[in-house]
């Protein structure tokens, strides 16, 4: 068993009734004997140093208000009707020192990690932030569903990596989705199965993809619901109200030192501590010796420190976006709020993983600018980067700033390139060429519509070249064309995939405004926007004369020609190796272990969703296990078991109503299920994701 931190100890336990009562939180009188000491939750170590170190709200008037001169605002989490577990995650609950079997057994364990109850120890808070959203300034944001509980300290025998990760010695953890805070604006706090859902499989998925990220011990469900109009199209249903627990060092974001900005010259907003000029200095001062202790030592002077920081900030965002852009991660929303000063992916909404690849990918279909889009993410983490430093001054001197921002870019290509190479198991050389190999791959995974993950992962069945050309080779490279054939898109495909998503009227008008009035124009739409729109209209007229056999020639053209020049990169490789066999071997392995056999498809989440709203949670946990291994293939788990109204599942706890409206909704017909590691089924491409 893990270890599951200290026991209460003897003085806590002796305090005076009304200190135990405030320890107990929400626990009844009638539990208090049964309770107290049962639940490993109960068990917890914490220590809440952020709420120590930063200003709190003094007031605790309930309700949404603008909050002055605080960072953090003490919240009553709304308890659930009947809360239960749909999933744990083992892994991330044993960083507090917890069993996830003990966890899931636990009857008061939905209850504490959906804010329910209150654990002994939880102190519950909301942190006041602002944000960028879109490229504007939004005034004040915050915590509008999630609820920070507090600090646990790490138990003992914590991985030494991580420990080196998370220098503080305490995870922090919330509840997304437990109630109204004074950051709610005209939102009611909660969240509900299917958000839920998604943000608690990505985040472990991220996690055993390797790159770095917030991590979700559980989510829980209940009988409560909210009602939610899932399309926008005045049609809302009620839906179950459900909560994530989410763990990390931190959860402080590029927003959090935005609430000291003066007046925005386009929004008029202003930071509500604007002219607190004293907590950014606190906050930084607990950012930097809390996170980052070697800068705190290593630097006495504040304004090299502030800038080692501002640093070492910057090249943890490259890095990350550099992760992101390697498996085909899009996060969606990029808004400045969303930035971790951690370098950890924060915040999972509407994000997705690329299928077919399209550099103009995006992932949010309320993103109508493409300003999030996949080829965007490099440059909006560097525009964000600009905004934090904004912020940061004058702690952080304007010019200092300026030239760190300098850096960005080389280091971003840097740690891109590094990605890469492994992807293309090149790990004995580092050739100029290979930015135009890599370049080459992707326009020619463009052009044919090839499946971004499962093309990467057939990299490795190339083998390399022998010293001379022979028929074998040329066997060799009409096989792997006709591999990655199999993860090209189809005519139909393309054809969809290239129709304008603008109304041709509207289109038209717009083109005709840009030239007659072009301050309007600018006001109603943008030149990339429309480049995206004629750019589809030329490539479906050409698609539209063209036949499936004319295509799958091409592709096999385009594809044959790269393959043939890949195969000559790895033949430098090889030069001056005694071993080849061994070297072939580590290139399989390496890339095997770089280019994922499964990513969190929006298809296979929504399977387990649909599955979960019908009542049975068994899917949730089986995608869970499969991402958990991404680089694996894993018997018994190839394909789901359930697959949501796209195919036969159990009806669980389902009420008449649900019934009534699935019945109503006219869901698909039974179809065989896809496997996790295939090309998402063809009804994939109407999940809508906002």
């Amino acid at each position: 068993m893990a270890y599951l931190g200290p026991r209460l100890g003897v003085s806590r336990i002796f305090l005076p009734r009304v200190a135990v009562f405030r320890l107990l939180g929400t626990v009844r009188m009638d539990d208090m004997g049964l309770a107290l000491g049962h639940s490993a939750l109960e068990r917890l170590d914490f220590d809440n140093v952020v709420l120590k170190k930063l200003p709190l709200d003094p007031s605790e008037e309930a309700g949404v208000r603008l909050v002055k001169g605080a960072c953090f605002s003490r919240v009553k989490p709304e308890p659930l009707n009947n809360p239960r577990f749909v999933a744990v995650s083992r892994d991330a609950l044993a960083l507090l020192g917890l069993d996830g079997d003990e966890v899931m057994n636990d009857p008061l364990g939905p209850e504490y990690l959906s804010g329910s109850k209150v654990m002994p120890g939880s102190e519950p808070a909301a942190h006041c932030y602002c944000g960028h959203q879109f490229g504007q300034f939004a005034g004040q944001l915050g915590d509008g569903a999630a609820c920070y509980l507090g600090e646990v300290k790490v138990p003992p025998g914590q991985n030494p990596k991580l420990l080196r990760e998370n220098p503080s010695g305490r995870w922090e953890i919330q509840v997304k989705g437990a109630g109204l805070t004074p950051y709610s604006r005209k939102a009611d706090g909660r969240k509900v199965l299917r958000s839920s859902i998604r943000e608690f499989l990505c985040s472990e998925a991220m996690f055993f993809l390797g790159i770095p990220t917030t991590r979700a011990g559980s989510v829980v469900t209940s009988d409560s619901k909210v009602l939610r109009d899932v399309y926008y199209s005045g049609n809302p249903s009620y839906e179950r109200c459900s909560v994530v627990l989410r763990i990390a060092p931190t959860f402080l974001r590029f927003g959090s030192f935005e609430i000291f900005k003066p007046a925005d010259e386009f929004t008029g907003r202003q930071g509500p501590s604007y002219g607190r000029e004293e907590i950014r200095g606190q906050m930084l001062d607990y950012v930097i010796e809390t996170f980052y202790p070697e800068i705190q030592q290593n630097y006495p002077d504040r304004v090299e420190r502030n800038v080692a920081f501002f640093r070492e900030v910057m090249c943890r965002t490259a890095q990350l976006v550099a992760q992101w852009q390697s498996v085909g991660f899009c996060h969606g929303v990029l808004n400045t709020d969303n930035m971790s000063v951690l370098g950890l992916t924060l915040d999972y909404g509407p994000y997705g993983f690329m299928d077919r690849f399209d550099p103009d990918f995006i992932c949010n279909a309320s993103d109508n600018s493409g300003r999030y889009s996949y080829k965007a993410q490099p440059a909006i983490c560097r525009w964000n980067l600009v905004k934090l430093a904004e912020a940061l001054a004058p702690e952080l001197p304007t010019d200092r700033a300026k030239a760190v921002i300098d850096e960005y870019l080389d280091q971003f290509n840097r740690s891109y390139l590094e990605n890469m190479r492994k992807k293309l198991g090149l790990l004995r050389k580092e050739e100029p060429e290979d930015e135009i190999l890599i370049t080459e791959l992707l326009r020619t995974m463009h052009d044919t519509g090839a499946d971004f993950t499962n093309t990467f992962r057939s990299l490795s069945q190339i083998s390399c070249p022998s010293e001379r050309e022979t028929e074998q080779d040329k066997e060799i490279v009409k096989k792997a064309t006709e591999l990655f054939l199999a993860q090209c898109a189809s005519l139909e495909e393309l054809k969809s995939a290239n129709k304008p998503t603008m109304d041709p009227r509207e289109l038209a008008m717009l083109l005709s405004m840009a030239q007659s009035n072009p301050t309007l124009f600018e006001m109603m739409s943008d030149r990339a926007t429309i480049a995206r729109q004629l750019d589809r209209m030329s490539k479906l007229k050409v698609l539209m004369e063209t036949s499936q056999e004319e295509l799958r020639a091409r592709q096999a053209q385009e594809w044959t020609s790269w393959i043939t020049l890949y195969r000559k990169r790895l033949a430098c490789e090889l030069e001056g190796q005694s071993d080849v066999q061994a070297l072939q071997e580590e290139r399989v392995r390496v890339m095997n272990s770089t280019n994922p056999r499964v990513v969190l498809r929006n298809y296979i989440a929504q399977n387990a969703i649909e599955a979960a709203e019908n009542g049975d949670f068994s899917e949730v946990q089986r995608v869970l296990k499969v991402l958990e291994r991404p680089f694996s293939s894993q018997p018994g788990l190839e394909l789901p078991a359930l697959v949501g109204s796209h195919g036969s599942t159990a009806q669980g706890e389902r009420d008449e109503r649900e019934e009534q409206e699935q019945r109503a909704s006219g869901s698909s017909t039974a179809i065989d299920p896809v496997p996790y590691d295939s090309k998402p089924p063809a009804w994939a491409r109407q999940i809508c994701v906002t």
